[in-house]
C-alpha cells in the first residue's frame, strides 16, 4: 500500500485516505513509500501507545526518510538527551515527573499558573485583529500560531523579541523530521536545529547564572534538580526546554486552526458559539477528535507483534494514524460527521494515551477555548474569504493549514447583542 502523505488528496482531505485503510479487511498495512507500518484502527493505536515496552520511542524523533550525508553530520552533533516524546526507561519516568512537577498539567493548575497570561496574550492579539475591520487576514501567522507561541515564551521565560528565530526553528524541525526535503533543504533545516538547540542551552546558562528565583518554567526546572544529577541533569534541563518550545505552540496553533477552519467553514457553528460561549468546550473536544493538529505519530517495535491478524516484525518503524483511529466506526458513532454534541468524544486519541499523554492538554484546551471565547465576542461577523481553500503543509505527522483567510467583519463590541441575536436565530434555523 502506498500512503502518498506528501501529495495529492493527503494534502486537502486526508480522511478520504483514512477511511479507505480502515475500511480495508487487512488491519495493518506497509506503506511501501515510506517504508512504515500503518497503524489506524483505534484498538491497535490505543494499544501501541500504551505499551511503551513493545511500541519504543528512541527514534519518533528521527527522520522518516534517508537523510543526506551533509546534514546528518550536523544532526549528529545536537547531543540533546532525550527527555520526552523520544524517550524510554528509565529515562522517560525520571523526566516525566521533573515535568509534571515543574509544567501545570491539570485544569486547575493550569487556570492557576497560565490562565492570566493567556488571556492577557488572547486579549492582545483579538484586539489588533478587531482594529482591522473591513480588512482581509490570514489567522494562521496572525493569530492561530501567534497565540500559543507567545504563551509558552511567557511560561518558559524567552524573550518575545525571539518570536520569529523560535517559530522558525520550530517549524523547521518538523519538516526535517516528518516532512520530505531536499538535500540542500534538509542541511538548511539540520543547522536550523542545531542552531536552536544551542540557543536552549544558552538560556539554561543564563538561568543558572541568575540564579532560580524567577517563576519561568527553567527556573523551576533548575530548581527542582536542586544541583542533583540522579534528579535532572543540566542538559536534561535544556533538552525540556527544545521540546517545550516545539510542542508547546506548535500542536495548540494546529488545534486552534483547525477549531476556526472548522467553526468558520459552517456558519451555524460560528453562530453556535458567538450565541452561546458555553458550547466551546465541546466544540474543541470534537476538533481534536474529528481533525486533529497530529493525526500520526511514530514508533519503532522492540520485538515482532501481531495486530489485527499481521505480524509486524521487531525492528520496525510504525506509523500510528491517529487521524484514522478518531474516525474508526468501532469507537465512535457516524465517525465522519462532526458534531460537538457526541456521547464519544472522549474516546480521541489526539493527546496520545499512556505513559506518554500530552503533559499539555490541559493548556491547550484553555488557550483554544479563551480564543475562540474571545474572538466570538469581539469579532461575531468574522468570515472566511471566498479565496479561502483548505490545504496543509506536506507532513506524516503534523496536520498544519496553509493559510485560513478570513475577512474581519463590520461589527463592535456595543453590536454584540444584535449579533448574539442574529446568531440564535441563525442556529435554530440550521
Amino acid at each position: 500500500m502506498r500512503l502518498n502523505p506528501f501529495t495529492g488528496t493527503y494534502l486537502t482531505d486526508p480522511s478520504r485516505m483514512w477511511r479507505r485503510i480502515l475500511d480495508d479487511p487487512a488491519g495493518v498495512h506497509y506503506a511501501d513509500d515510506l517504508g512504515l507500518w500503518l497503524i489506524s484502527r483505534h484498538t491497535h493505536v490505543r494499544y501501541a501507545l500504551a505499551d511503551a515496552t513493545t511500541f519504543v520511542n528512541a527514534l519518533t524523533l528521527a527522520p522518516v526518510y534517508e537523510v543526506c550525508p551533509a546534514a546528518l553530520e550536523v544532526i549528529m552533533q545536537i547531543d540533546a538527551p532525550p527527555t520526552t516524546a523520544a524517550a524510554d526507561p528509565p529515562a522517560h519516568p525520571r523526566t516525566r515527573r521533573a515535568l509534571r512537577a515543574t509544567f501545570a498539567n491539570t485544569a486547575e493548575r493550569v487556570e492557576a499558573e497560565y490562565g492570566a497570561i493567556v488571556r492577557r496574550r488572547v486579549d492582545e492579539l483579538v484586539a489588533r485583529l478587531a482594529a482591522r475591520r473591513g480588512e482581509q487576514v490570514d489567522l494562521i501567522p496572525e493569530f492561530a500560531t501567534e497565540l500559543p507561541l507567545l504563551v509558552v515564551l511567557d511560561i518558559l521565560g524567552v524573550p518575545a523579541a525571539d518570536i520569529g528565530r523560535v517559530r522558525s526553528w520550530a517549524d523547521g524541525q518538523i519538516a526535517l523530521v516528518w516532512g520530505q526535503p531536499d538535500p540542500a533543504e534538509q542541511v538548511r533545516l539540520a543547522q536550523g536545529l542545531l542552531e536552536f538547540w544551542h540557543y536552549c542551552e544558552e538560556l539554561v546558562r543564563q538561568r543558572m547564572g541568575a540564579g532560580h528565583e524567577n517563576g519561568d518554567f527553567i527556573s523551576r526546572a533548575l530548581a527542582y534538580r536542586d544541583d542533583d544529577d540522579t534528579v535532572l541533569t543540566v542538559p536534561e534541563v535544556a533538552s525540556l526546554a527544545f521540546n517545550l518550545l516545539v510542542a508547546g505552540h506548535e500542536t495548540t496553533a494546529g488545534l486552534l486552526a483547525h477549531a476556526l477552519d472548522q467553526a468558520l467553514s459552517t456558519p451555524r457553528w460560528w453562530s453556535a458559539i458567538v450565541a452561546d460561549p458555553g458550547v466551546v468546550p465541546a466544540f474543541v473536544g470534537e476538533t481534536l477528535r474529528f481533525a486533529p493538529a497530529i493525526d500520526g505519530w511514530l514508533r519503532t517495535t522492540s520485538r515482532e507483534v501481531t495486530l489485527g491478524g499481521v505480524t509486524i516484525p521487531a525492528g520496525a518503524r510504525c506509523l500510528l494514524m491517529i487521524g484514522a483511529a478518531n474516525r474508526d466506526r468501532s469507537a465512535f458513532a457516524d465517525p465522519d460527521r462532526f458534531d460537538p454534541h457526541r456521547a464519544d468524544v472522549g474516546n480521541h486519541l489526539s493527546f496520545g494515551h499512556g505513559p506518554h499523554f500530552c503533559i499539555g492538554a490541559g493548556l491547550a484546551r484553555l488557550e483554544a477555548g479563551t480564543a475562540l471565547t474571545r474572538l466570538a465576542e469581539s469579532i461575531p461577523d468574522l468570515r472566511l474569504t471566498a479565496a479561502q481553500r483548505r490545504s496543509y503543509k506536506p507532513n506524516v505527522a503534523f496536520r498544519a493549514h496553509h493559510t485560513l483567510l478570513a475577512t474581519i467583519g463590520g461589527r463592535t463590541a456595543d453590536d454584540l447583542p444584535a449579533a448574539r441575536r442574529t446568531a440564535s436565530a441563525d442556529v435554530r434555523a440550521a
